[in-house]
């Protein structure tokens, strides 16, 4: 039997880009991953294997420590390679060391992964550095709370008082005002400055600051919940100036992206860093069609072509996965000329060493046939890989000039067959929903009944859809392209 691992991997503190490649490498190798409560799921979506939640959310708790415990070893004894995922880092107040003590006890090799701890993270995306040359040249990190079995006389581990120290406490939110007033007692100024950073890192995220004599007062006004970190020092003073992240054009808000899961990367990055929180809401699955012999004859005789359009990333995807499957390569394209819809597709040409020889200035069919004006298509011979709904405008438009068109239908865009209760009941909060082509309304309307948001098109044949099924679009990009949705959506909330 294979012989099983277990790495203890950290997760970060809530920011899905904040985990190391090594962490990502592990995962992509795992047979089980096993993670918490505060470990961003957006990490492991793509990971093909066994997830198991083990959350601990307050005083809910999935399973026990020792329940914990059992299934990282049994999953590891079943010869599997285990992957723990905790928020944070796994040996910073997060039971790393308890869990790594049984794997050493059990005769399990295991790894540590380090991950990027709250307790500097969620400061510096606060704008609050925890050491600075002015105000603080040290800092203490303490656990904001005590074990729950253990007396109470065996208590937080309090600090002694320096001015130039930033104090750091973390799970220490229900126990803030104990913790203020402890410091008093041992001699902390009431008027030291004093900061609450909650869901650090995260479109959530909330800044609270004060004194440490009114801290509690104003947490409790703010009804500030956990996660959360608690700072106390000089360095909170520096919190209005060097705010960031909460001034970020689209924090906070909710904005649905209803590409496919393989597309909506790049929106949603983009869309991530400008602060919104993204929810993905796939309404369209991209599904090569069944008999491709269409293509494969067409990929047989390119030299026949003058040009071959590409309207669609997943139109060029597909069409060069068969073009090498066949045993060909680019080079079978040099006797062809090539159009591409627009930048995405042109990008996605590129890939494969060629540069298109047309790439319109207005990225719909109607810009293509405006963009060849000048060039005489009597005679010439298309090809035109598309989905099976794509529109006829561009096949209908260039034989009107002459030209023969051979349209082979080798993809379909369909709805995905099921969608979470769950998802459904988060685009109902949302600020703005995206759609990014006409197959994106269509099937988002297929599954969800009525919207509260504003509706965002990334072009003209977009927002004519969403017109046809009763809603005006609140938001049109000038520039047919994702950075132009994302450059629409930030003007048209810098102007609300």
């Amino acid at each position: 039997m294979k012989r099983g691992f277990v790495y203890l991997v950290g997760a970060g503190p809530g920011d899905y880009e904040l985990i190391s490649e090594k962490a990502r490498e592990v995962m992509r190798n795992a047979d089980c991953i096993i993670y918490d409560f505060l470990a961003n799921e957006r990490i492991f979506e793509d990971v093909a294997c066994e997830k198991i939640y083990v959350g601990k959310q307050g005083g809910a708790h999935t399973l026990s420590q020792d329940e914990i415990n059992r299934l990282i070893i049994e999953k590891a004894q079943e010869g599997k390679t285990v992957v723990r995922l905790k928020g944070g880092d796994p040996f910073i107040f997060g039971r790393g060391g308890e869990e790594a003590e049984e794997l050493v006890q059990a005769g399990i090799p295991f790894g540590i992964v380090p991950g990027i701890s709250s307790f500097y993270s969620a400061p510096a995306y606060a704008g609050i550095p925890i050491t600075h040359r002015d105000y603080a040249s040290a800092f203490e990190v303490i656990t904001g709370h005590r074990r729950s079995d253990i007396s109470d006389e065996e208590d937080i581990n309090f600090p002694e008082y320096r001015p130039d120290k930033t104090y750091v406490f973390m799970m220490g939110v229900k126990n803030l005002s104990y913790i203020s007033d402890q410091l008093i007692r041992k001699g902390f100024p009431e008027t030291i400055p004093a900061g609450i950073v909650t869901w650090g890192t995260l479109p959530k995220q909330q800044v609270v600051t004060g004194t440490l004599g009114s801290i509690d007062r104003i947490a409790q006004e703010k009804k500030v919940t956990p996660p959360a970190i608690i700072l106390v020092g000089e360095v909170v003073r520096l919190r209005d100036t060097l705010r960031w992240y909460d001034t970020l054009p689209l924090f906070g808000r909710r904005i649905v992206v209803t590409r496919t899961r393989e597309q909506a990367s790049r929106l949603s990055r983009e869309l991530s860093r400008l602060g919104a929180e993204v929810i993905e809401f796939p309404t369209i699955e991209i599904r090569p069609c069944a008999d491709q012999s269409a293509l494969e004859s067409a990929i047989g005789r390119l030299e026949e072509f003058d040009w071959i359009v590409f309207t669609s990333q997943n139109a060029v995807q597909i069409f060069f996965d068969l073009l090498n499957r066949s045993g060909r390569d680019s080079r079978s394209l040099h006797r062809n000329r090539i159009a591409a819809i627009g930048p995405a597709s042109a990008q996605e040409i590129e890939r494969f060493c060629i540069r298109p020889d047309l790439i319109p200035d207005e990225y719909v069919a109607e810009g293509l046939l405006s963009a060849m004006n000048e060039i005489d298509l009597q005679g010439k011979r298309f090809l035109l890989p598309c989905s099976a709904g794509a529109r006829l405008t561009l096949k209908e438009g260039l034989e009107s000039r002459g030209a023969a068109v051979e349209r082979i239908h080798i993809y379909d865009a369909v709805s995905p067959e099921k969608v979470s209760e769950d998802l459904l009941e988060s685009v109902k909060g949302a600020d703005i929903i995206t759609f990014t082509s006409s197959s994106t309304v269509n099937n988002f309307f297929k599954l969800v009944d009525t919207v509260g948001a504003q509706l965002a098109c990334i072009g003209p044949i977009t927002a004519e859809t969403l017109r046809e099924k009763g809603y005006e679009p609140a938001i049109v990009a000038a520039e047919y392209t994702i950075g132009g949705l994302v450059d629409a959506i930030v003007a048209a909330l810098s102007s609300a």
